[in-house]
């Protein structure tokens, strides 16, 4: 069964997910990235290129030739992902294809519209049995 996590509490939630990223990259994971639209995925694709500003985080779109090499993946239409370890929600709701993927992250920001759509996400999976923990980045500040 899928395992999911909540991050809440998050001043910037796409600096944030690059930080994600960068991690599961160095513990050799793959995440693929669910945005909401088209000028998400180019925000979310141009902000891997400079975070982190030491390093480098390999990414392309899901449906670039390179997707089934490339340990980060970005879409916004609901597409076949190549790998299935971890699939990072930036969206309002939840993705009806998250089931098929190890691990799914939520990313919650400190906005309150943000967090009651959170909420909504939370008692969907909550309701259908999945194991769910949240971790408070309120102490975490960059």
């Amino acid at each position: 069964m899928t395992r999911i996590d909540f991050y809440t509490k998050v001043d910037d939630k796409y600096r944030f997910a690059c930080k994600l990223c960068a991690k599961a990259v160095a513990n050799r994971m793959r995440v693929n990235v669910f945005t909401p639209d088209e000028a998400a995925t180019e925000r979310f694709d141009q902000l891997l290129w400079t975070l982190p500003a030491t390093g480098f985080i390999p990414h392309c779109r899901a449906d670039h030739q390179l997707a089934t090499v490339t340990p980060v993946l970005i879409h916004h239409a609901p597409t076949d992902f190549p790998h299935e370890d971890i699939l990072l929600n930036l969206n309002d709701a939840w993705p009806p294809f998250f089931g098929r993927f190890h691990r799914l992250i939520e990313i919650v920001s400190t906005d309150d519209i943000d967090a009651r759509l959170a909420r909504e996400r939370f008692r969907f999976y909550r309701d259908r049995g999945y194991e769910l923990t949240t971790h408070d980045m309120s102490q975490d500040r960059e």
